[in-house]
């Protein structure tokens, strides 16, 4: 019984947290998802509501999956090109040493890995020529272009330096707007953790996390609870 109790109360301050932070939110009911309706509490004028109860049990069951990625010493490709996501998904994959997608997505990073995985190595290979001065023997126009290569090649790629073979997991700011890394995924067979809104089908979606998931304050607070797992 006492457990009971404090594992409620413990339910009460993550749904108070969440509500702070705007996670509630979703979409307009003409835009909604019709496999998202347990997910939802209710409409207010027009904009439905979501069930911060669901949200906070599917929180808890995607980062007990993380968990288990952790203890194997898996990786995770945090994935967020949205405005309000992608400083954050920067942010968070850096702290934890994760590799991660902020601007755009590559297509292929995931179908066509060994491609994806030359790029790389050639990326690393003339950033440690850069640094090491062993390009300084070219010309000046030369150097100007291999300059401006690294500043391309840093746009693209700078996220997926450290990633060596595919990640075991992708984690997901937004699945609708990241629809063609969703895709990959599916097709590799790596399973996928993302936050939803209501105009989302949650069963694309291995470990869905219903939120208002484009408020920045949202999506760090999920972030943060992530980042606790690797310390």
């Amino acid at each position: 019984m006492a457990e009971e109790i404090k594992q409620n109360n413990v339910l009460k301050e993550a749904v108070l947290e969440m509500a702070k932070v705007g996670a509630y939110l979703g979409k307009k009911k003409s835009k909604s998802h019709p496999k998202m309706k347990p997910y939802v509490l209710t409409a207010r004028n027009d904009t439905l509501m979501i069930n911060l109860e669901k949200t906070y049990k599917s929180l808890i069951n995607a980062l007990d999956f993380l968990r288990e990625i952790k203890k194997k010493g898996g990786v995770v490709l945090f994935v967020g090109t949205k405005v309000a996501a992608k400083k954050l998904v920067k942010e968070a994959a850096l702290k934890i040493n994760m590799p991660y997608v902020w601007q755009r997505w590559l297509g292929g990073t995931l179908t066509n890995f060994e491609i994806i995985q030359k790029r790389l190595n050639y990326f690393d290979d003339l950033e440690k020529k850069s640094k090491a001065g062993e390009l300084e023997k070219y010309t000046k126009w030369e150097q100007l272009q291999f300059e401006e290569e690294l500043k391309k090649l840093e746009e693209k790629f700078g996220g997926l330096k450290n990633i060596k073979k595919l990640p075991d997991a992708l984690f997901i700011i937004d699945s609708k707007e990241e629809e063609t890394a969703l895709r990959e995924a599916k097709r590799m067979k790596i399973p996928v953790v993302a936050l939803i809104n209501t105009d989302t089908d949650p069963t694309l979606i291995d470990w869905p996390i219903p939120i208002n998931n484009n408020a920045g304050s949202a999506i760090n607070y999920v972030l943060e609870k992530v980042k606790e797992i690797w310390g």
